[in-house]
């Protein structure tokens, strides 16, 4: 989204100071939102605590399930700075869509990934059993990168411990055990700046043995 001229969507900006509740989770929802300057944080209510889902940046988007499914928020959106927005709902949305193609192309392209992301995400979430839970996120790590040699089974994943403790749901200590355990079975090798699994196909049979039993 960045660089693209958003001056004739003037109309559509709305600004929120630091700390100030964009939405909150389980409201019905119909505007959903470009980011153009300041960072908003993603809430979501687990048990009895808040966890933080992400932070995102200027050029993001957020909200726009609203669009996709007539659903109450799956989180709350709060704003870290003071934060402008473009706010969008179901009427508007067709103003921009065919205003701008550009811009009607990338949202499109964004909304399949996001209903992807959400969908594999919560595959992840509903295994029982945390290892299943970590060695998942490395699977669906692997779906995404589509440019890389996949006829070995060995792979390289730029991300850190709390990356991977984020995608799985769970508490980056807890994560760090299990990774543990994984690097002390050789399946795994973790350096400053990436972690390598092993054997591929090995977490998916192990995942999918998983599954079965869910």
């Amino acid at each position: 989204m960045a660089g693209m001229d958003m001056a004739a969507f003037g109309r559509f900006a709305r600004t929120y100071q630091a700390g100030e509740m964009i939405f909150s989770e389980f409201e019905p929802g119909d505007n959903f939102y470009l980011i153009q300057s300041g960072r908003v944080q993603l809430v979501k209510l687990v048990g009895d605590y808040e966890k933080t889902l992400d932070i995102l940046q200027p050029s993001e988007m957020f909200g726009e399930m609203a669009i996709l499914e007539n659903s109450p928020r799956s989180a709350t959106a709060i704003a870290l700075d003071t934060v402008t927005v473009l706010e969008f709902n179901s009427q508007n949305f067709e103003v921009l869509m065919l205003g701008n193609p550009q811009i009607a192309l990338k949202l499109l392209k964004m909304f399949c990934k996001r209903i992807y992301d959400s969908k594999r995400r919560v595959m992840i979430l509903t295994l029982e059993e945390p290892q299943a839970k970590v060695a998942d996120v490395f699977l669906m790590l692997d779906e995404s990168q589509t440019d890389i040699d996949k006829s070995s089974e060995r792979r390289e994943f730029m991300v850190t411990v709390d990356g991977v403790a984020h995608w799985a749901g769970m508490a980056v200590n807890e994560t760090k055990v299990i990774l543990g355990h994984f690097v002390n079975q050789s399946r795994v090798e973790i350096t400053k700046d990436k972690i390598i699994v092993r054997n591929i196909n090995d977490f998916a049979r192990f995942v999918n043995s998983r599954r079965k039993k869910t």
